[in-house]
Parts: C-alpha cells; structure tokens; sequence
C-alpha cells in the first residue's frame, strides 16, 4: 500500500485531519531546502509537496512564481531535485509528492522519471497543466512504479466530467478552494465547506483543500469537513522573508507549521461542533 493510503487510512475516523506542506526546492537554495523538509516533517506535517522550479508557473500567484524564480537563478534542476529527496530518503517517512508542470518531466523523460521518482522514495505527483484527458502520458509510467497521480479538481469542475475526474483519480482528491491562481488570503468564499462536502459524497477518496489557507484559523475550519489541508504560499512566504537568516528561517517554519498542525487535531468538543 502507498504511504499516502496508508496515512489517510490512519487519520479516517479519528480526530485529526491531514496537513499537506509546500514548498519549492531550491528556494532559497538546494541545500536549505532539504534541511526545511526535515524541519517541516518535525513539525508534524502529514505529506510534504516538493515544487519543482519552472519558468511559466501559470498556475501560481506572485509568491510562489517568485520562489521559482529564486531556484531558477540558482540552477536548480529536476535531477538535482531528484537527488536531493533520494540522499534524505530514509530521513523523510512521511509521504512526498512533486508538484509542477509536464514541461520539465517531458524534457527529463517521462519514463526515466517515473523511474528515478519512485526510486529516490516519491509517493505522489501532481502535474497541474495536464489534464485528465492526457495524463496517460505520464501515469503509463508513474502507476507501474507504484506512485500515485494526484488530480485538482476546481469549483468551475462540474457533471460528467466531474465525475470521470473522481473516478480515475488516486491517493487523494486535491479540491481547490477558489478560483484563480495559488496565494495566501485572508478569506475563503462562504460556499466553501457545502461545495467540500459535496466532493466528499461523491468520492470514496480523501479530499484536501488547498489554494489560499494562510492561517491555523483557515485551517482549522477546512479540516472540520476536509481529510486534509494543503498550505503553500503562507509558507513560501516565510521562506522569502527569512532566507538570508538560515537558523530563523528554519525556526519561523517549524513555529508555523507545528501552529497548522495543532490547528488539525480536534478534541472531543471541537470534534462535535465541527462535526
């Protein structure tokens, strides 16, 4: 069973909801970057989504497009990426998934990167611009190492479509929170947790939210419906805040993630009012 199964398989039923960390490798550098995956796993993230730098991020905001513009200047690639999780592969247990483009997995090879993917210890991807209809140009390759191919699904995803997304999706379903490009904000449309219980009738999946949850507040409120919270931009944030100060750096994460997750356990009371 896949460590991301296994870890939502865990949580179901109980109190605490799942807390998905991202960040862009390479940001501020290569090397601080593997010292933040294991400061983040410290901190009690559940699953850890490793950004890989590219060009044309379209789908993120000016934080994150910042952040690969930073590991860009440095050089930093897909294989050394691939490199730095395979050397902290027996530090890292909780998952990890890659989150990009197609672009520089095509240029790599879509086959020798299922391959070095799976052996440097990845359990999930998730490739934001190839769509559904065209994931079989990658997932021919992932699904046989084993790595799961995670799917967005949006608040404009609807009928049919919807439907087929689900069905063929695995590990978990990535429900985006609001329409647009990634970014920390200070809320979240009011609809919100009605459209995540729909998902969740609809998918025998674990569903997790991200796009915009900037605070434990945010958190807490997603994770009363959700399996799971996705945080990326409020943590890129204090990346770009801190990087030229390694020790606060990786003090500031490590308050800010251990916030989140505390925000995602749920005692007896808070678990009856959230339901």
């Amino acid at each position: 069973m896949n460590r991301i199964e296994e870890l939502f398989n865990r949580l179901a039923g109980g109190n605490e909801k799942a807390l998905v960390i991202y960040l862009t490798a390479g940001d501020p550098d290569i090397e601080t970057t593997g010292k933040l995956l294991k400061t983040i796993q410290k901190a009690g993230a559940d699953i850890i989504e490793v950004g890989i730098p590219f060009s044309d991020p379209m789908a993120d905001g000016p934080t994150i497009q910042r952040a690969a513009c930073r590991a860009l200047e440095k050089e930093v690639t897909l294989t050394q990426v691939l490199e730095m999780i395979t050397e902290l592969k027996d530090e890292l247990t909780v998952p990890i998934v890659l989150f990009g483009y197609y672009n520089p997995i095509f240029s790599y090879g879509p086959k020798k990167f299922a391959s070095d993917a799976a052996k440097a210890g990845v359990d999930g991807v998730l490739v934001v611009d190839l769509p559904p209809e065209e994931k079989h140009e990658l997932t021919r390759f992932t699904e046989k190492e084993g790595i799961q191919f995670i799917t967005l699904v949006s608040p404009v995803s609807g009928g049919e479509r919807l439907a087929g997304i689900i069905e063929e999706s695995r590990g978990f379903l990535y429900y985006v929170s609001v329409t647009g490009v990634t970014g920390a904000r200070e809320s979240l449309p009011e609809e919100l947790l009605g459209d995540i219980g729909m998902i969740k009738e609809m998918s025998t999946l674990p569903v997790a939210v991200g796009f915009g949850v900037s605070n434990p507040e945010m958190a807490s409120m997603l994770g009363s419906v959700a399996d799971g919270v996705v945080v990326g931009s409020a943590l890129v944030d204090i990346i770009e805040k801190n990087g030229a100060n390694k020790k606060r750096l990786l003090g500031e994460v490590e308050g800010f993630v251990s916030s989140l997750k505390s925000a995602l356990v749920y005692d007896e009371s808070r678990a009856k009012t959230s339901g």
